[in-house]
C-alpha cells in the first residue's frame, strides 16, 4: 500500500465489520516489515488511522483476537507507547458511559458509543405511511429518539417512506405523526422520501450510465427462482444505451416500460440472497401518489432510496432493526458505488410478543375482514391499539427504553409489559365499585344499625393518595350484590362489606340464582377475621350509572406463529367478553381516557363516559359507561 491509498482510510475504517475487514486485512500486509505506517515515528497518518480503529468497537475486538498479527502488533505498539494521543479517546469513553448509566441502571444495556459522535449525532425513524405505528416501530422510534436528544446532543430526523403508492394513505401518514407527537417524540425535521423522487431518479441514471444498474422484464417468478439459484438475468449484460432507453420508458408509463424494473447490479450469487441484483425501480401506474399524484409512474424501491436519502439528508447513525442485517452489505454497496457520504449502521431486536403478530399486511387483513374494530381496536397491538386497552405513555415509554438496543431476539409475555403500566395506574387510579346487572341480587339490611332512610358519606377516591380526591358512598337498607359471592355465602357467615363494616348472612332465599338475601349489621365486628370481603352499591338514595364492562383476549391461540403457518386457521374465535353492570353514582362525571379500579375486579379506561356520546348514538341501551379491562401482568392480556 502507498502513504496516498492508506489515508483515506480514516473515514472508512468507522464502518461495520463487512465493510472494512478487507482494509483491515491490507493493513496487516503493510506491516509485515514496519513498525508505524509512514516513517519511523508516530506521526499524522498512524494518529487518525490508530484512532478511527480505536473508534470502532468491532475492529477493536477484531484485532485484539491476534488474527492479523501485524496489525494487531501495530495497535498494541501505539497504544503502550504514544499515551499522548489517548486523552481524547478516554474522554470520549468516560463521556459515553456517564451518558447511558441512567437506561442502563433502568434496565436496557446502552453501554454502545456510536461511531464519531463528537462530529455530531443524527439519527432518523423512516416508518412507512402503509397503516398505524405498532409496539415494534415504538421501540425504533423511541431508540432513535433516545441517542439523538438524550445520549448525545443530536438531531431526530422524521421521514416517511413513501415509495408504494398502492400501499400508502394520508390517514397512515397523519397517524403517525399524532402517534410519535402522543409519546413524546419531537423529530426535528419532517420530510417525505416523495421529496427526493427527482434526486433518486438522478442517482438511478447514474448507476445505469456507470454500469451499475441494469432493466430487466423476467417475470416475477422466474426472477425469483434464478435469485434463489444464483442464475443471472438474461437481461444483465444489456448495454447502458438500451437500460436507460427503457428507464425513460418506464418513466413515462409506456406498456414497454411498465413491463420492465431497473435492478442493481451487485452480484447474481452472492451467498447473501439480499445481494442478488436487488430491484431499485418498478412501475405502478394504477395508483396515483398521495403526495405527488400522478407526476411518476415509476417508484424507487426501500433498499435503493433507504442509503441514498439518508447519506443526502445528513443522517449519521441508521438505527435498524435485525431483520435488516443481512441488507446491511446492500446499503454499503450503494453508498460506496455511488460514492456517497458514509452513514453508520446499528442493528436492534426487534419486540416480538406471544400470540401477537406485527406485519402490518396481516393486521391490515384483520382490520379489513372486520375481525377487529379498527386500527385502535383494543385488542391490536398497536400504539393507539395498547393505548386504549390502557397503556400510559409513561410506561410504554418506560417498557421500551429497558429493552435497550440488544440484538438478541426474544420472544417476550406480555405480562412484563403490563406490569410496568400497573406501576403508573395505581398509586393514582381512582377507586369505583360496579356490581353485574346480570342476576343481581337484592340484599335487606338488618339490625340496630341499619340505616332507616339512605344517607351519604364523604370517602376517599384512593385509599393511599389523598391527592385523588374525594367521592359520596351511599349508605341504605337496600343493597345490590354480585350473585358470584351471594353463592359463596353461608347462613349465619359473617362478612365485611367494603367501605362499611361486619355484617350476618340470614336468611338466603332458595333458587339458582338466589334472589335475595338479608345481612344483619355488625359494625364492632373485627374485619381482620373474617374470610369473606364483598362490594356493594345501595339500592337506594343515588343514581346508579349503567356500565359495559369489557374484557379482552389473544386474536391467536398460537404462541409463535410460523412462516408456513396460516393466520385463519389460528384465530382465536372469541376475544372479548361483555357485562352489563351497575356502577356507583360518582361514575356518573368519568370521561373517556379515565383511568379507574372497579373494586375487587381490577383497572378499566373509560372508552365512553356518559357525556361522550353523540346525538342518538348510543342505541336503545342508553348512554352508558363504556369500560376496558386493563390486564395488570398477572395473566397476560385476559
Amino acid at each position: 500500500m502507498k502513504i496516498d491509498d492508506i489515508k483515506p482510510l480514516e473515514t472508512v475504517l468507522t464502518g461495520d465489520f463487512r465493510s472494512i475487514e478487507p482494509h483491515l486485512q491490507a493493513l496487516d500486509k503493510h506491516l509485515i516489515l514496519r513498525t508505524y505506517l509512514d516513517g519511523y515515528s508516530l506521526g499524522d497518518v498512524d494518529t487518525k488511522i490508530w484512532l478511527a480503529l480505536r473508534g470502532n468497537r468491532a475492529a477493536v475486538s477484531f484485532i485484539r483476537r491476534g488474527s492479523l498479527v501485524n496489525l494487531a502488533r501495530w495497535f498494541q505498539w501505539i497504544e503502550d507507547n504514544h499515551p499522548e494521543i489517548q486523552a481524547e479517546v478516554k474522554a470520549k469513553d468516560a463521556a459515553a458511559k456517564a451518558k447511558v448509566a441512567a437506561a442502563s441502571k433502568a434496565g436496557g444495556n446502552y453501554a454502545l458509543a456510536l461511531q464519531d459522535a463528537d462530529k455530531g449525532v443524527v439519527t432518523r425513524f423512516l416508518p412507512e405511511p402503509s397503516g398505524y405505528l405498532h409496539i415494534g416501530h415504538a421501540k425504533a422510534a423511541l431508540l432513535s429518539d433516545y441517542f439523538a436528544h438524550q445520549a448525545y446532543n443530536g438531531k431526530l430526523r422524521l421521514r416517511l417512506d413513501d415509495t408504494n403508492p398502492s400501499k400508502e394513505k394520508q390517514e397512515y401518514q397523519d397517524a403517525i405523526i399524532e402517534d410519535l407527537a402522543m409519546m413524546g417524540i419531537k423529530p426535528d425535521s419532517v420530510t417525505y422520501t416523495s421529496d427526493y423522487f427527482d434526486y433518486l431518479y438522478d442517482m438511478c441514471v447514474r448507476l445505469i450510465k456507470e454500469g451499475h444498474a441494469y432493466a430487466d422484464d423476467t417475470d416475477q417468478e422466474t426472477m425469483r427462482d434464478e435469485r434463489f439459484k444464483g442464475i443471472p438475468s438474461k437481461r444483465r449484460d444489456r448495454s447502458v444505451e438500451e437500460n436507460l432507453r427503457i428507464f425513460e420508458e418506464m418513466k413515462k408509463g409506456s406498456e414497454e416500460g411498465r413491463r420492465h424494473c431497473i435492478r442493481a447490479k451487485i452480484s447474481f450469487d452472492n451467498p447473501n440472497k439480499a445481494m442478488r441484483d436487488p430491484v431499485i425501480y418498478r412501475c405502478n401506474t394504477e395508483t396515483p401518489h398521495h403526495r405527488t399524484g400522478t407526476k411518476w409512474n415509476m417508484y424507487p424501491t426501500y433498499d435503493f432510496a433507504c442509503p441514498v436519502v439518508d447519506s443526502y439528508e445528513g443522517v449519521t447513525h441508521a438505527l435498524r432493526s435485525t431483520e435488516y442485517t443481512d441488507r446491511n452489505p446492500q446499503y454499503q454497496w450503494f453508498l460506496d458505488t455511488l460514492k456517497l457520504r458514509q452513514v453508520y449502521m446499528w442493528d436492534f431486536a426487534r419486540m416480538n410478543f406471544i400470540r401477537t403478530f406485527l406485519s402490518k399486511r396481516k393486521l391490515a387483513k384483520l382490520v379489513d375482514t372486520g375481525k377487529v374494530w379498527g386500527w385502535d381496536d383494543p385488542r391490536m397491538p398497536t400504539i393507539r391499539g395498547v393505548r386504549r386497552r390502557g397503556m400510559t405513555i409513561a410506561a410504554l415509554r418506560d417498557f421500551i427504553i429497558k429493552q435497550g438496543p440488544s440484538r438478541n431476539v426474544v420472544t417476550m409475555d406480555w405480562t412484563n409489559f403490563w406490569a410496568s403500566n400497573k406501576k403508573e395506574i395505581d398509586p393514582v387510579a381512582p377507586r369505583h365499585t360496579a356490581v353485574l346487572q346480570k342476576d343481581v341480587v337484592r340484599v335487606k339490611v338488618t339490625g340496630a344499625e341499619a340505616p332507616s332512610e339512605p344517607f351519604s358519606a364523604e370517602k376517599p377516591k384512593h385509599p393511599k393518595n389523598k391527592d385523588v380526591g374525594v367521592k359520596n358512598v351511599w349508605f341504605a337498607n337496600e343493597l345490590l350484590l354480585d350473585q358470584a359471592d351471594a353463592k359463596s355465602f353461608k347462613d349465619g357467615e359473617e362478612i365485611t362489606l367494603m367501605a362499611w363494616g361486619n355484617a350476618f348472612v340470614r336468611n338466603i332465599a332458595g333458587g339458582d340464582p338466589i334472589p335475595t338475601l338479608e345481612v344483619e349489621l355488625n359494625l364492632q365486628g373485627d374485619v381482620k377475621k373474617t374470610e369473606k370481603k364483598v362490594t356493594w352499591l345501595a339500592a337506594q338514595g343515588q343514581k346508579l350509572v349503567p356500565a359495559e364492562l369489557w374484557d379482552f383476549d389473544y386474536l391467536i391461540t398460537k404462541d409463535v406463529l410460523q412462516e408456513e403457518d396460516n393466520m385463519e386457521d389460528f384465530l382465536n374465535p372469541n376475544t372479548s367478553t361483555m357485562d352489563d353492570a351497575w356502577c356507583d353514582e360518582a361514575a356518573a362525571q368519568l370521561k373517556k381516557d379515565d383511568i379507574i379500579q372497579l373494586e375487587r375486579r381490577g383497572y378499566y379506561r373509560v372508552d365512553k363516559g356518559l357525556n361522550d356520546w353523540k346525538d342518538g348514538e348510543e342505541g336503545p341501551k342508553g348512554k352508558r359507561l363504556v369500560l376496558f379491562c386493563i390486564p395488570t401482568g398477572k395473566t397476560g392480556p385476559k
